[in-house]
């Protein structure tokens, strides 16, 4: 194994307080921490953590694809990872979830033969959980990037909850400014889930709450008045299941269940 190492961690969604001991450790430890999030606090916060912090949101442009973006974040990661450094990567959330370049630069810095690896953290499907009191094992779960869903024409369980991520950037190929959202990409979106769903059946746009102070934005509306609610890139939609199907008779015998 060469000298110089890449260890991937998370800040989580809340500030500070969703950060785990591994994550800090890890962030504490490195010769060199690099850094994405979201909030100036953290940012200090991590300066403060490690005097070797380096942001690369500088990365973001909107005259340019998020891929390319990524891409140049993954270089600058394994640049310092080729020094024979011990380097830190850090991402807003879960640093495996929605994270191209965390992936990618792991999957990298190990072809090169680098130790890599990553360390878990709390999600916004985490919080989406905890927040409205969704059980995912109830009556399962499905979870598509909004996009993706669109444009794969995802086939979907109605009697399983749904949850869509990002809604307020569909068909976005750069970056959107904060407080907007993608209209087209709604109506796309509205015009999908009601060949599936009833017009009025519920859905709830949330976004979790990045501060300790204060709570998450969680607003109940019908699919087809989406555009009411308020729509961010940091959006995401559960839409609850149908009632659920008849029980299967025969498999209930088969498997001895009943009472």
């Amino acid at each position: 194994m060469k000298v110089g190492s890449l260890v991937v961690v998370g800040t989580g969604i809340k500030l500070i307080a969703h950060t785990t001991l591994e994550a800090r450790q890890a962030i504490e430890n490195a010769q060199k921490l690099l850094y994405v999030v979201t909030d100036p606090a953290m940012d200090l916060w991590l300066t403060r953590l490690n005097p070797t912090a380096e942001s690369l949101n500088h990365l973001y442009s909107s005259d340019k694809p998020r891929l390319q973006t990524y891409d140049e974040m993954v270089q600058a990661i394994l640049g310092y990872v080729r020094r024979q450094l011990d380097v830190c990567a850090v991402f807003y959330g879960h640093p495996g979830v929605f994270v191209y370049p965390s992936h990618r630069a792991i999957e990298l810095a190990r072809a090169e033969g680098f130790e890599a690896s990553m360390a878990p953290a709390v999600s916004a499907e985490d919080c989406l959980f905890a927040d409205l009191g969704v059980d995912p094992a109830s009556a399962g779960c499905q979870s598509y990037e909004a996009t993706n869903f669109l444009v794969r024409r995802r086939h979907v369980d109605p009697y399983a909850a749904l949850v869509l991520w990002q809604i307020g950037v569909i068909g976005d190929r750069g970056v959107r400014e904060p407080g907007t959202y993608n209209r087209e990409g709604i109506d796309a979106l509205i015009e999908a889930l009601s060949n599936i769903y009833s017009p009025d059946h519920s859905s709830v746009v949330y976004r979790a709450a990045e501060w300790p102070i204060g709570g998450p934005y969680i607003q109940p509306v019908p699919l087809t008045r989406l555009h009411d609610a308020e729509i961010t890139p940091l959006s995401t939609l559960y839409v609850p299941p149908k009632p659920q199907p008849p029980l299967d008779d025969e498999m209930i015998e088969r498997l001895n269940l009943r009472s």
